[in-house]
């Protein structure tokens, strides 16, 4: 695999009505799946449900993220993360950068911005899970223990 491996995807995302006196519908991000090419389209629409495809994005792969990637792959549920915008006129929702990080996931939250999951394929998930086997080594965590459990000796050593 390369430095910065890259994969090519497109997000969908997913309209549906809710049942509230101040909204009709939501809208979420559903899935992110294998480059799909051209415009922004609608795929699907039944039932009040409607989904559009947006194609033309990247992940990449970035080594100073490896701990990010292992966090989201050794979840119950590996996904993407969506960071989803609205344009000023209050229309329709689309999809601004795609990440499969949970820390830059949280620091997109961190600053404001809304970050839906989004399901990822077993093909993709692996892809990630490769990288991050290969890639990714925890560091040594460093137990700092508290005075007093060290007991009396351990004491007089340091006021030594």
């Amino acid at each position: 695999m390369s430095e910065k491996p890259v994969r090519r995807v497109s997000v969908v995302l997913e309209r549906t009505p809710v049942a509230s006196r101040w909204a009709t519908h939501q809208w979420q991000a559903a899935s992110v799946i294998p480059d799909v090419g051209g415009e922004p389209r609608v795929v699907l629409e039944r039932d009040g449900v409607l989904q559009k495809v947006f194609p033309g994005f990247e992940v990449t792969l970035f080594r100073d993220e490896a701990e990010g990637y292992y966090l989201n792959m050794s979840s119950d549920v590996p996904c993407a993360f969506v960071s989803v915008r609205t344009d000023e006129e209050g229309g329709d929702p689309y999809p601004f950068q795609v990440t499969v990080s949970y820390n830059e996931a949280a620091r997109r939250m961190d600053g404001g911005e809304r970050v839906d999951k989004a399901a990822i394929d077993l093909e993709f998930a692996a892809w990630i899970g490769q990288w991050v086997e290969e890639n990714y080594r925890p560091e040594p965590k460093e137990r700092i223990r508290p005075k007093s459990f060290k007991g009396k000796e351990g004491r007089l050593r340091e006021r030594g």
